[in-house]
Order: structure tokens, then C-alpha cells, then sequence
């Protein structure tokens, strides 16, 4: 039996996300840009679900579909505020957002790197450079599960003359949303919800071009046919994340304390413990060789850092802008649980790992 550990990649899809998608799957498959009976229920299906995600977001902004988190700070990155003024991003910011801010670069616009304390927390703006328009941070770093001050650091970047983009996709229905932010990425997989579909909220008065052209769908800004089975199944899964906050945010800290417990000497957490999501553990142990140690536990879903950035060999950018050695952030792994882990399972689990950690360093002794 196998044990999934991670939740910063993808969480399984909630048994009221897949429901709710089900009737847009089979008989209900009307475009909801058509202006016949089906198809006016489609888009109705889309605003409802609309309606449930913007629950969990601040007052006075509008949601627009994308296809996911990544188009959707790429929208927000290129197209939003001014398209020539400077860019301000965290040191750990996903690489959305770091490869997209150093390919707007070539086009003449300047990028700052927003330096992070050991903890992994942006402890103040600097004074941001002449001109910049945008400053990017996560709310919830995906690797280490740091929280970020977005509001306090939206206020700062509001009284330097920027745009505030937050990429919550790491803290959406798990977090309460800051008030702050003039533009928030998220994304339906990391939710229990469907893959292929995020969003991009963007706050009253702030001016956004589009990125994709054509039939102007979403708003008149983002073109595509809308898929109501996946918007729907996002609308359900943030309902649900609405209504089961208090509860998975419970349960998230039971399995952190346990964790924390079990820990054995020699291993150490990589980022803050109390400024996080404490669904991330990410520890590293001196020496350890990470890839033996997954393939020891086969059966036993986790991370060597960012699945989103996995296979490219280098180490992690987000554990070296916290001061560690390369060598250091080659021996971390990233282990992510959360709504569906039940205790047995976590300390199953880790007990595994621990116990194939300690026969590799005995191996090569």
C-alpha cells in the first residue's frame, strides 16, 4: 500500500470536487459560451462556482479562469499594471514566477531580488528601486511552507507606487486570505480540487491586459472555452476548503506535532517553524543521499524539494537563499500531508524513512 506525502505537489481530488464535475462530464457537456438553454446553464454552473472561490478571497476584486497558477501569474507578470516598470520578487519565489520575471528582463525591464532571512521570512522592503511596478511574493512558500506578511508587505509596496502580486496557491482554503494584494494566483489542484485549472483575482481599478487573444471569454480579457466540469470542480473543492478550514487546519497541526515529536537527533527543519503552514516539513540530514533514500521507500510518496522543479540536478534555489550549502540542500527532502493523512499513516511512514536514512549512513560507514 502506498502513502502519499505529497501535498505541495498535488492533493487528491475531494469526493465533492469529482461529484460536482460529474454531471459536466457526461450529459451536461454544452459550451457555456453558446447562448441556448445548455448552454446558459453551463455558464451559470461557472459563475456559481465563480461565487464559491471568491468566498475565500478579499472584498472588491473580480476572479478570471485560467488554465492554472502558472498562466496565471505569467497573465499577471506581463500584462498587468505597468508593462515597463521595474519587478521586485522574493529570493524563493516559485520558478512561475522567477522565469517569467527573468524572461521580461530581455525586454528592458529591470528585476530585484528580495533577499529572505535564514527563517525564510522577507523580514521589510528595501527601498525598491526607481520604477518598479509590481513586487511578487508567495503567501506559502511551496517548499518549506514559510508564510510570508502579505499585507504588510503590500503596504509597503503601495507606498513605493507598485502592484502587490501574491501567489497563494500554497495557502488558498488553508489560510485566511491578507487584505492587500492587487493580485492573487491560484491554482484548483493543490485544494483537492481538478488539474488544469486555476485563477487569477485581480483587484477593482488595477488595469490588466490580456495575454491570450481571441473570442475574449473570460471578461473580454482572457479568451478559451471555460470547461464547467473543471470550474466546477474547483468551486466545490473551495466550498468545501471554506467550510472544513477550521477542521484541516486542526488536523494539519496534530500531524505537525506528531512529526515534530518523532523527529530523531541529526535531523534538522529547514525554514521557520512558526511562521508556516504546518503541512510542509521539509528537514534535511547531514549526508543524507536523497534519491537512494525515495527509492529505499518506494511505497511512500514525497520530495526531494519541488517536484516542480525536479530532475534539473541543481539544488534548490529557495534552501541556498536561506544561507544553506549546496550540500545541505541536496541532503533535504520535503515530506506533505494534510487533509487525507491520518496519523497511522504519517508516523508509518516516517518511521520508514527514518529507519531507511539510518541504514544508508551505517552502509557507508
Amino acid at each position: 500500500m502506498s502513502i502519499y506525502l505529497d501535498y505541495q505537489a498535488t492533493t487528491p481530488l475531494a469526493p465533492e470536487a469529482r461529484a460536482a464535475m460529474a454531471p459536466w462530464l457526461d450529459e451536461k457537456y454544452a459550451n457555456p459560451h453558446s447562448s441556448h438553454k445548455l448552454g446558459r446553464e453551463a455558464a451559470a454552473a461557472i459563475e456559481v462556482a465563480r461565487d464559491q472561490i471568491t468566498a475565500l478571497l478579499p472584498k472588491g476584486g473580480r476572479l478570471y479562469f485560467t488554465s492554472g497558477a502558472t498562466e496565471a501569474l505569467n497573465w499577471a507578470l506581463h500584462c498587468a499594471g505597468d508593462l515597463h516598470g521595474g519587478l521586485a520578487i522574493a529570493a524563493t519565489e516559485h520558478a512561475a514566477v522567477r522565469d517569467t520575471a527573468a524572461w521580461l528582463t530581455r525586454s528592458g525591464r529591470t528585476l530585484t531580488d528580495l533577499p529572505v532571512n535564514r527563517d525564510g521570512v522577507i523580514d521589510a522592503l528595501p527601498n525598491l528601486a526607481p520604477g518598479t511596478a509590481m513586487v511578487a511574493t508567495m503567501l506559502v512558500n511551496n517548499e518549506i511552507g514559510v508564510i510570508q506578511p502579505i499585507s504588510a508587505l503590500a503596504d509597503r509596496a503601495h507606498r513605493a507606487g507598485a502592484l502587490l502580486l501574491c501567489d497563494a496557491v500554497q495557502g488558498f482554503g488553508r489560510l485566511p486570505m491578507p487584505d492587500g494584494p492587487d493580485l492573487i494566483a491560484l491554482s484548483a489542484h493543490k485544494i483537492h480540487g481538478p488539474k488544469g485549472i486555476g485563477a487569477l483575482w485581480v483587484r477593482e481599478g488595477v488595469t490588466l491586459e490580456p495575454l491570450i487573444h481571441g473570442g475574449g471569454q473570460e471578461g473580454g480579457l482572457r479568451s478559451g472555452t471555460l470547461s464547467p466540469a473543471l470550474c466546477a470542480g474547483f468551486g466545490a473543492a473551495a466550498k468545501v476548503a471554506a467550510d472544513r478550514m477550521g477542521e484541516d487546519a486542526a488536523h494539519v497541526s496534530r500531524l505537525w506535532h506528531m512529526a515534530m515529536d518523532m523527529l530523531p537527533q541529526g535531523w534538522v527543519l529547514n525554514g521557520a517553524a512558526d511562521a508556516r503552514y504546518h503541512g510542509n516539513l521539509n528537514i534535511r540530514r547531514a549526508g543524507l543521499d536523497v534519491a537512494r533514500l525515495i527509492s529505499a521507500v518506494r511505497d511512500i510518496a514525497f520530495s526531494a524539494g519541488s517536484a516542480c522543479a525536479s530532475g534539473s540536478g541543481r539544488p534548490s534555489h529557495v534552501l541556498r537563499s536561506l544561507g544553506l550549502s549546496d550540500q545541505e540542500a541536496r541532503s533535504s527532502v520535503r515530506i506533505g500531508f494534510g487533509r487525507y493523512t491520518t496519523e497511522d499513516d504519517l508516523r508509518f511512514a516516517l518511521n520508514q524513512i527514518f529507519l531507511a536514512a539510518d541504514q544508508q549512513r551505517q552502509a557507508f560507514q
